[in-house]
């Protein structure tokens, strides 16, 4: 099947490496810094390279779309899809790449620019036209809404699909109009918005079933495409789950640890690495009671830990190991390096601040 799609698959490779073309062309206007990530409250968070930024989210794109693409058209159930629900999956992600860099490179060439109304703009938009494709997706194992009832019975399959993809329609619109309220809300409510449809799908397969049971009519397809015994179906669900905990867990948990030793001390913070401070090399240290985090340059956010590597305007470039919800730091200043650590609270932060300054004065 890939060898009748050879040349949509070349097209949109292309079509994803195009920002990394135009970022190569237009390399001397760029600044040396871009922006990457910005958080919820529409402020940047993560900053980059301009190799990273120009090259990695397209690359990583690309190889992303080639496992799409090779794992979907070798399956056999998907060879009797039309060209509409081919060109989903062929298109999504190219529309993807444009979408992302071309918002890096307005920011870094504009940087008063605005990036987050744009962006339930982009989701609602292609939320509301997979919606308009689903109806079209004959029943198949890698592509639609696979749920049980679907998949093991074709008339719920299309019903399934008809109703879903109205639902997505009118659920893309509404996360479009988000963009007018403020950023928190809009989050929020889109967020709903999604949650929520994906509920009345999986509720409106299960009362059609319920529905055919009823009416005598349910019959399992004779070309069942997915079975939980089949050793696939397991590992795939297997694998869902163990990343949706893994992801829960690197958001949700994490501590910082100091060590202390007779010569330096080590902080250690779960998902990253750890450091090691020698006594002697500590210039100064001080305690603060706010402290500006600036953006991320490399490392790890979470709704629990920031570390890695940072930069704001008073530091520059230093090292952060932090609990998302304590403002409070102890700065330290080792051989000209910056780091900066707190504890879980105020109080935690303070004592840390007095053991280190105890060991510092041995």
């Amino acid at each position: 099947m890939l060898k009748n799609n050879k040349l949509k698959a070349i097209i949109s490779s292309i079509v994803i490496l195009l920002p990394a073309l135009f970022g190569t062309i237009f390399w001397d206007k760029l600044p040396e810094q871009l922006s990457t990530h910005w958080g919820a409250d529409g402020k940047v968070d993560g900053i980059g390279g301009t190799a990273i930024a120009v090259f990695a989210l397209p690359l990583i794109l690309l190889v992303l779309h080639w496992v799409c693409i090779l794992i979907t058209l070798k399956s056999p159930d998907f060879k009797e899809q039309g060209s509409k629900a081919i060109n989903i999956m062929f298109w999504i992600i190219p529309a993807i790449s444009l979408f992302a860099n071309a918002i890096i490179y307005i920011v870094a060439l504009q940087p008063d620019f605005n990036p987050t109304i744009y962006l339930p703009i982009f989701l609602g938009l292609c939320f509301a036209v997979m919606g308009n494709y689903m109806p079209k997706i004959k029943q198949n194992s890698m592509m639609g809404f696979k749920i049980k009832w679907t998949l093991e019975n074709e008339e719920n399959w299309n019903a399934t699909h008809r109703f879903g993809g109205k639902l997505q329609v009118v659920s893309g619109l509404v996360i479009m109009l988000t963009a007018l309220l403020p950023t928190t809300a809009m989050i929020i409510v889109s967020m709903s918005v999604l949650f929520l449809s994906v509920i009345g799908i999986y509720v409106y397969s299960y009362l059609y079933h319920k529905k055919q049971l009823k009416k005598g009519t349910y019959t399992v397809s004779a070309t069942k495409i997915l079975s939980l015994k089949k050793p696939a179906g397991i590992i795939s669900i297997i694998l869902v789950v163990a990343i949706l905990i893994f992801c829960c867990f690197i958001t949700f948990k994490g501590d910082v640890t100091v060590d202390y030793g007779n010569n330096n001390l080590t902080v250690d913070c779960d998902f990253w690495n750890e450091l090691t401070v020698e006594y002697d090399a500590i210039d100064s240290i001080e305690y603060r009671e706010n402290i500006d985090r600036g953006v991320r340059t490399g490392g790890l956010n979470s709704a629990v830990l920031m570390a890695g590597m940072f930069r704001n305007e008073e530091f520059g470039n230093y090292t952060l190991y932090s609990y998302t919800k304590c403002d409070s730091a102890v700065v330290i200043n080792a051989d000209g390096k910056i780091l900066v650590i707190n504890g879980e609270n105020t109080k935690a932060t303070k004592d840390l601040y007095n053991k280190i300054s105890e060991y510092t004065k041995k």
